[in-house]
Formats: structure tokens, C-alpha cells, sequence
């Protein structure tokens, strides 16, 4: 019995000590969005939403730049259907996450899945595959995805207390946080040619797009970026 004991032991602080070091990965990600999230919840505090409706958007929807564009949609008055939409699009990137991580998690139980899945996020997907040859974690992308989900949470219920308190709160530069946060998680995975070229095809083709005022331009330098990006990874022989 005593053996026993001590193997269950061993198991919850193994999986406690991955579940630690899942929250310490993320940590620095989760401070850079906490003016995201603040800018998020007061946004939509500003555009007629309840407290509880503010903060059941970040607790249950669980996307920043979808939460935003959707909460400005709603504040022009958009359609439900064009909401839906535009924020399927924006989000459609998270398809491409799934299908990285796939091999890693397909043979985890479903309810393991379906939790991972709804707290994959751009930031939790860079943590998790930082090391692509070592053994997938669980307990370590719990402990990514849960704190950082709590983290935006808590932001935006700050957002949502400054935002019925304080006027002009936008007019703060917390969108800036926005491009910090990416910037982040993009700069360290810079790691060879193929994804050099991605960033500065994506970076070239966004700006020239909102300045010749392009509709769609961030979906088309996304796809152009990929494209060209993939093109070059094959040319070079398979680099990825």
C-alpha cells in the first residue's frame, strides 16, 4: 500500500511540476495581453454590453482580436450573420493550430482534447511547440492554456470596472498591446530561412494593403505570406 502511495505521489507532483512550469512558459505572454485584455472588456462596456454579457464574452468566445472586431461590429449596428462570420475568419487560424498539433494530441483521451482545443490560443501554441522532438506534455498545456485563460479573464473584468469608471480609456494606447503580444510570440520563432521570409512577405504585404486601403488585406498577406513562405520552404528542400 505504501508503494503505491509513493507512485501516486511521484505522478501528482510530476504532474504539478509540469503544470508549473506550463504557467511559467506563458507567464511573460500572459502580462504583455493584460492591457489587451482591459482594452477588450472596456471596449465592450462601450458599445452597450452588460458587465456579466462583457465578461461572459472573454470567459466563453475566449479571443482577443475577435472579441474586438466583434464588439465593434456590434456597436455599428452589424448583423448577427456578419458577426458570425467575420469572426469564423479571423479565428480561422486556430484550424491550422489544430492541425499542427494533431499528431501530438489525437491520442489523448476526448475530454483532454476537447479541454485543450478550447483553450488553444496563438500563445498557447507557441509554448507548446517550442520543442517539437520532445514529448508532448499535457499537464504542461494545461497549465499554458489554463493560466493564461485566467489571466485574460481577470484583465477584462478590469477592463470592464475601468471602462464604467474611466473615460477615454481607449484613447490610452493599450492596443498597442495587440502587437507587442504577437511580436512576441512570432520574433523568437524566427528560426529559419522559410519563416523569415513569412514575416516579412506578411509584414511588406499588410502595410502596402491598409495604405492602397485593400479590402481584406490581412487575409490576403496571411495567404500570401503561407504561400510564398511554403514555396521557398519545398525550393530549399523541405526546410521548415
Amino acid at each position: 500500500m505504501n508503494s503505491i502511495n509513493t507512485i501516486n505521489h511521484v505522478t501528482w507532483s510530476s504532474k504539478l511540476a509540469a503544470f508549473a512550469k506550463g504557467t511559467l512558459a506563458v507567464l511573460p505572454l500572459t502580462i504583455a495581453v493584460v492591457p489587451w485584455g482591459i482594452l477588450a472588456g472596456s471596449y465592450a462596456m462601450e458599445a452597450g454590453l452588460s458587465p456579466l454579457q462583457s465578461q461572459a464574452m472573454s470567459a466563453i468566445l475566449f479571443a482577443g482580436s475577435a472579441q474586438l472586431v466583434a464588439t465593434g461590429m456590434f456597436k455599428l449596428g452589424a448583423g448577427l450573420l456578419s458577426m458570425l462570420v467575420t469572426t469564423v475568419l479571423i479565428t480561422s487560424r486556430h484550424f491550422l493550430y489544430s492541425m499542427a498539433m494533431r499528431p501530438k494530441i489525437s491520442g489523448l483521451p476526448l475530454k483532454w482534447r476537447l479541454l485543450l482545443g478550447y483553450l488553444l490560443t496563438d500563445e498557447l501554441f507557441a509554448i507548446a511547440n517550442q520543442n517539437k522532438a520532445e514529448h508532448f506534455d499535457r499537464w504542461y498545456a494545461l497549465g499554458g492554456g489554463l493560466s493564461f485563460y485566467l489571466g485574460w479573464n481577470i484583465a477584462s473584468a478590469v477592463g470592464i470596472v475601468a471602462g464604467a469608471n474611466i473615460e477615454n480609456l481607449d484613447s490610452w494606447g493599450l492596443d498597442f498591446a495587440i502587437a507587442a503580444t504577437f511580436i512576441a510570440i512570432v520574433v523568437p520563432n524566427i528560426k529559419h530561412g522559410s519563416s523569415l521570409l513569412c514575416v516579412l512577405i506578411a509584414l511588406v504585404s499588410s502595410v502596402a494593403c491598409e495604405l492602397f486601403a485593400v479590402p481584406g488585406g490581412l487575409l490576403i498577406s496571411a495567404l500570401l505570406a503561407m504561400g510564398l513562405a511554403t514555396a521557398y520552404a519545398k525550393w530549399r528542400g523541405g526546410e521548415q
